[in-house]
């Protein structure tokens, strides 16, 4: 399962996704975005964990400018509402999605990894909002991900200089939630997504998909579906496993 800019590797039921642009610091193109829609659209069906990655030492250095210049108002319009598109359905699809940057996580690149669930840094990373700088305005989801990361008016500031932030920064601000060295990103990775992937499959879901809505509703409302996420969560049969499992002082096998 590969293609020329996706590549897709399958083991088990953990999918690693490279992006792959060479010399274009894996730039969003929307041959890449296409890609990653099919993908995440249709995963096979034994993938629980995506580890999503790049090539030649950058992680996602943003959207293609080349393909932006040309387009009118309206299809701007409908290009970020795609953008919003697959970002949702990495966010909230079901899959808990890693992403081991390196490099370039710009514009684009940023909004993409906000989307995703566990993001390691290396020390080479280089978190940036550059649109400002350029004329332009987000469009891929950043308003709604990175400023709930990083806050509106840290945001605001990030966009208005072009700031950059390393990777410890990165991991203070709640850009990454690992700091790691050279070539350390991809293995922290894979042993992550083996620990989530013995997950039971309901609460990595209700993990992936109640969090972030209950943040976005009143708190007697996130309470009450709280209450619905653990009594749906609990009569499972993965539950009684667990149970069973933590009782008898052994490692639970769910499905």
């Amino acid at each position: 399962m590969t293609s020329e800019i996706l590549k897709i590797e399958v083991d088990g039921p953990v999918a690693t996704l490279t992006m792959n642009r060479p010399g274009k610091r894996n730039a969003m193109c929307e041959e890449l975005l296409n890609a990653l829609d099919a993908f995440f659209s249709a995963p096979p069906k034994e993938v629980r964990v995506v580890i999503l990655t790049g090539i030649e030492g950058h992680y996602c250095s943003g959207l293609d400018l080349s393909e932006h210049v040309h387009r009118s108002a309206e299809e701007n319009l409908h290009h970020s509402r795609h953008w919003h598109g697959v970002m949702d359905k990495i966010q909230s699809g079901g899959l808990a999605v890693v992403s081991a940057m390196f490099g370039a996580v710009i514009g684009g690149g940023m909004e993409l990894a906000a989307s995703t669930h566990v993001r390691i840094a290396e020390s080479s990373t280089i978190f940036q909002l550059p649109e400002g700088r350029r004329g332009i305005f987000v469009g891929g989801g950043a308003t709604a991900r990175v400023g709930r990361l990083l806050g509106a008016d840290r945001m605001t500031e990030m966009m208005l200089t072009g700031r950059k932030y390393g990777s410890e920064d990165g991991v203070a601000l709640g850009l990454a939630h690992y700091s790691v060295g050279e070539g350390e990103a991809l293995p922290l990775a894979q042993n992550l997504a083996g620990k989530i992937a013995r997950n039971a499959p309901m609460s990595n879901y209700l993990m992936i998909n109640a969090i972030a809505r209950i943040n976005d509703m009143s708190q007697a409302d996130g309470l009450f579906t709280e209450s619905l996420a653990a009594a749906l969560s609990q009569t499972t049969p993965d539950a009684e496993e667990g149970l069973r499992a933590f009782l008898e002082k052994r490692a639970p096998k769910f499905r």
